[in-house]
């Protein structure tokens, strides 16, 4: 039996067919990530995923990247950063 590799994501902001200056903020702030890190794909792809305003959105992925270089930060979890985003007034 062969194994089956997953298809790539393909989304405006995750191949880089559209240009930066098309994206919104947070789109750019996910490309950016997973151009980085691509491991952590799974992890913006929640985020962008997630059932969040375009401004609670782009608090999440701001927080999950601001995450990205402190260990012990809870917004390391993308759940985090969703749950935080969709309590926070803005």
């Amino acid at each position: 039996m062969v194994a089956s590799k997953k298809k790539p994501r393909s989304t405006r902001w995750y191949n880089g067919d559209t240009s930066l200056d098309e994206l919104d903020p947070s789109e750019q702030i996910a490309h950016h990530i997973v151009q980085e890190f691509g491991d952590l794909a799974p992890s913006v792809d929640r985020i962008m995923d997630a059932d969040l305003t375009a401004s609670q959105r782009l608090h999440a992925i701001n927080m999950f990247r601001a995450s990205l270089h402190e260990l012990d930060n809870p917004h390391r979890d993308p759940r985090n950063a969703i749950d935080t985003a969709r309590t926070t007034p803005g």
